[in-house]
This record gives C-alpha cells, structure tokens and sequence, in this order.
C-alpha cells in the first residue's frame, strides 16, 4: 500500500499549491523534487552540449545522456538502448515513424488501420501519410467499452494492410488493449504495429520484447519527467529502413560539398542539440517511479477507479464515458452531466481548486463517432488518494444542484 502523505510530499507543487486537488495527470504528472533538482544539478555543474567536445565537462555532460538513453532501454526492456531515439515527445516520436518509414514504404493502395479512439497525434500524421502516398486510411471502431471486437478487427484487418498503429491505453476510455495479441494478429498478415504508449507508460510495466511491437512512443512529461521530453522505441532492423526528416548537426558521419553520410542510428535521427537535461531528468523520474514499484502503482490506481466508478454511479445524469471496469482501465474516468455543458462543471469545480480536464481531450473522431459531446475526465497518479474522489464527488453534486 502506497504512503500518499510521504509520497505527496516529495511533490513542491502541492506545498506551493494548498488548495490545489489535481486530476490531470493525463495530461502532464507533476514532477517530484527528485527530478527538478536533477535538472539543476545539471545546469549548475554538468552543462556542456553533448557528443561535441572532448573536454571534461561535455564528456560528463555526453556520459549522463548515454547513461539516460540505456535507463530507458532497461525501463521498457529494449533489447540494446540504439533502439531507443529520443524525441520531444509521443507527437514528435509518432511523426518520426510517419514521415521517416511509412513515407517510405507505402504504396498506392496500401492501408493503414487506426482505432477511433486515437489521440490526435496518432490519426493526424497517418491521414498526411495517405495524403502523400496514396495510401488508404481504414478506423476500427470501438464498441460502448472502449474495445475493438475481434469482429471488427477480422472486417478491417487484410493484406492490404501494412501499418496498424493504436493507442496501449485510450486517453479517454482508459482502455488498455492486449498489445501483445494485437501483435500476432498484425504479423500474421506481415503488417507493422506502431503503439502509442504514451498513457501506458506512467501505469503498467512495458516490456517492448514481450509485446513484440514494431515501435513504441511514449513521453516523460506523463510519468514525472519534464515536458519536451520523449521516448521513441523502434526495432533496429525498421531502423535500418528509416531515413531522418530532420537534418542537421550531430546526425552526421561526414559532410562534403557533394554529399552527406548519416550517423548510425539512433544519433541519425537526433538533429541539433538534443534535450539532454530532458533526458537525465527522465533516468531520474524512471528511478523515482522503480523506487515505489509500478506494480503497487498499478494496485493503488486500480483501488482509485473503484472507489470513483462506484461513487460516480450513484449520482443521476451522470453518464460514464466507456462501461468498464477498474481492472481494464489506466488511472481516469471520463464521464459527461446529462444537460450541462462539461466546461461549465468544470469551471464550477476550478473554483473550489479542482484540476480537472473538459473538452474532446484531443480525440475527436472518439467523441463523435459516440456521438457525444465534450466530457470530463477525471485522471489520478501516485500522489492522489480516496480523499481527492470524495473531493470531487461532493463538489460533482453542488455543480449539479447549481445549473438545475
């Protein structure tokens, strides 16, 4: 059982913030003073760039960003750490395999397969993709659970198909789907499966081997580590197909008049100067998150959605957002009022220091193929407890009683 009191108090966002009850952590984790001191210490004692010099600091500088690099290896259980890139972020890390294989491979004709229930930023490169390449865009649709039917995977799924990419947890459902059996699927008709880890990642335990995805993104803004940092895992032999669409510095082996020799992956596809201080304070924020246990993460998460999916049933007009249960769901609950707008709660329940996400949440095909307006979500972590929830549902109520 998790110490939330101890935990909490390893997070200066909640001292400088009394009155602050936060549930977004879908949309970014606070950050643990563990990791804001790892980024001083950095620009205090180890700032130079990295793989440029070979003085003393940069040579610290290039051992902490490799040493973050083969952290995040053993994290996801990569099977050597240059299958690890480092990107922005899930956004970036999903562009990079759009734009640097798919552009690459796809013909005429070929399809893509996505679910509906696609963040944004694994739906908008593949329709680009199709644009260029004359490829088809195909969607699974999802039933009222958040699930792909093994129907509609047998309707959608063919020879045609050459990528499928789908999110390892909805950022609305909270769905968790089975990678790993999607990943036999996939292969059996000689498809590529890309995930989007990126609401998975603060949650379960990913063994990138297990699961036998093709590549897998995810960010650390979302489990601890600072925004513009991210994580794309891709196996070395799609690597070897992959050509950058970002050139610059430190991505070259040599550079003439005439032409250019790119650098070995993953530096290939490491443009310019990268997020170093990202990078360590990510190894840090992996450390943080190992320390506590993502097992007993994944137990107190499982315990929150309980608590909230039961306390949530018991108030009218209250419509959850994808019927399942705490088991097969990360740590959120999306819901919507019956005849009041999700901004207008959420806005009433600001007031009382509630942090709490309202809108399509960057999944739109979702909400409409539901045919549903912009809901609530309510998203927890490591820090949050029961007493967040009752927060939140005795405020629920007042908002409910004030619009009538």
């Amino acid at each position: 059982m998790l110490d939330i009191l101890k935990i909490k108090s390893n997070f200066p966002i909640f001292f400088n913030n009394k009155k602050l009850v936060y549930l977004d952590s879908a949309a970014t984790s606070h950050k643990p003073q563990v990791v804001i001191d790892r980024i001083s210490q950095f620009y205090s004692s180890e700032n130079a760039n990295v793989h440029r010099g070979i003085y003393d600091l940069s040579e610290r500088a290039s051992e902490a960003y490799d040493a973050a690099r083969k952290k995040v290896a053993m994290f996801i259980n990569a099977k050597n750490s240059r299958e690890i890139i480092f990107t922005k972020g899930t956004t970036e890390s999903l562009n990079l395999v759009a734009y640097s294989y798919a552009s690459n491979v796809l013909k005429k004709n070929d399809e893509i397969l996505v679910s509906d229930f696609e963040h944004h930023s694994n739906f908008l490169p593949w329709q680009d993709v199709c644009k260029k390449t004359g490829a088809i865009l195909r969607v699974l649709e999802s039933d009222k659970f958040g699930r792909i039917t093994k129907n509609e995977w047998q309707k959608k799924l063919s020879t045609k198909t050459k990528i499928v990419s789908i999110a390892h947890a909805s950022n609305v459902f909270g769905t968790i789907s089975n990678i790993k059996k999607i990943a036999e699927t996939v292969h059996q008709f000689g498809a590529v499966l890309v995930v989007d880890g990126a609401q998975a990642i603060p949650h379960l335990k990913v063994d990138v081997q297990d699961l036998n995805c093709d590549f897998y993104a995810f960010s650390g803004h979302k489990m601890l580590a600072p925004m513009g940092i991210g994580v794309l895992y891709a196996k070395d032999k799609l690597l070897d197909l992959m050509q950058p669409y970002q050139l610059g510095g430190g991505m070259i082996e040599s550079v003439s008049m005439k032409e250019t020799l790119f650098a070995q992956y993953p530096e290939k596809f490491e443009a310019g100067t990268p997020n170093v201080e990202g990078a360590i304070a990510l190894d840090k924020a992996i450390d943080y998150l190992l320390d506590i246990g993502m097992d007993e993460i994944r137990e107190h998460e499982i315990e929150l959605s309980k608590y909230l999916l039961d306390g949530l049933n018991k108030i009218s007009r209250i419509k959850i957002f994808g019927e399942i249960g705490a088991e097969g769901r990360t740590g959120l609950v999306s819901f919507y009022v019956e005849g009041v707008h999700s901004h207008d709660i959420s806005d009433y329940l600001s007031k009382s220091g509630l942090a709490l996400r309202s809108g399509f949440h960057c999944a739109m095909p979702l909400h409409q193929s539901h045919r549903c307006g912009a809901t609530l979500r309510a998203s927890y972590y490591l820090y949050n407890q029961k007493e967040d929830l009752d927060f939140l549902l005795i405020n629920l109520k007042k908002a409910i009683n004030y619009y009538g």
